[in-house]
């Protein structure tokens, strides 16, 4: 299930979106330039690993300094491939204009790092003994996905589904989406849990966590209609309300 457009309106350019996606792209073109063994230590260097924090003679042993927090914030600009950072910066385009219009840019800069720390901390949390380096910006997307769920929990998405080699599009209410994402990862990071505790792959809970912060603290920083005079009808694109939902029909 792979989001394609997103019904909700926007009136401003979304100056911070786009400046994310420039520095997570550039990171990332900086990472695959170096070689193979300045790569190792650097995402050792930047990335969250949770044994670092909790086992601190490990953390020594392995020349990390087991009370630097940073990598809890730069791990959030770090990928792992062309894959994991096109589909999280694409994700981010989907949902990220609407909510930075309803919060302001400012706000929303605070709220996406916000987010990425709630996630970076239940994934050190829930991985208290992994070595494995996590890194993404998938936790701090999640709560971008969580805010959109709150504020527009009526919006039409646009998602697309392959079935086999072909793909299928389908419209679907936000609160739907999220919530079937929300599942997944639940249900995958349960699994995860009775898994092998070295064993790397996605941190489910880091999404989960940044999902939650997301949804939590959305509607605290939500610029007030003072601020931001609500939409009228007529400005809805795609044919729906400026609120992403079906345009009631008079």
């Amino acid at each position: 299930m792979f989001p394609v457009a997103s019904a909700v309106s926007h009136r401003y350019p979304p100056f911070v979106v786009w400046g994310l996606i420039a520095v997570n792209t550039a990171v990332f073109l900086f990472q695959i330039a170096l070689p193979p063994p300045l790569l190792e230590r650097f995402v050792f260097r930047w990335a969250l690993v949770p044994a670092r924090y909790f086992h601190p003679e490990w953390a020594l042993a392995n020349g990390l300094d087991p009370t630097d927090y940073l990598p809890f914030f730069t791990n959030m600009f770090l990928h792992g491939g062309w894959f994991h950072i096109i589909a999280n910066m694409w994700t981010l385009w989907i949902f990220g204009p609407a909510v930075e219009d309803r919060l302001g840019k400012v706000r929303f800069l605070l709220f996406y790092l916000a987010a990425g720390l709630g996630a970076s901390f239940a994934h050190a949390w829930v991985n208290a003994d992994s070595a494995v380096p996590a890194l993404g910006a998938s936790g701090a997307i999640a709560g971008v996905i969580g805010a959109y769920m709150r504020l527009f929990p009526f919006a039409r998405v646009i998602v697309m589904i392959p079935i086999l080699f072909l793909p299928f599009f389908f419209e679907m209410p936000a609160a739907l989406f999220a919530l079937i994402w929300f599942v997944l990862q639940l249900v995958q990071g349960i699994g995860a849990l009775l898994g092998p505790a070295s064993a790397g792959g996605v941190a489910w809970w880091a999404h989960i966590g940044g999902f939650v912060v997301g949804w939590a603290i959305v509607r605290l920083v939500q610029r007030s209609p003072i601020r931001h005079r609500p939409y009228y009808a007529d400005e809805g694109k795609l044919g729906f309300a400026p609120d992403g939902r079906w345009r009631k029909r008079s």
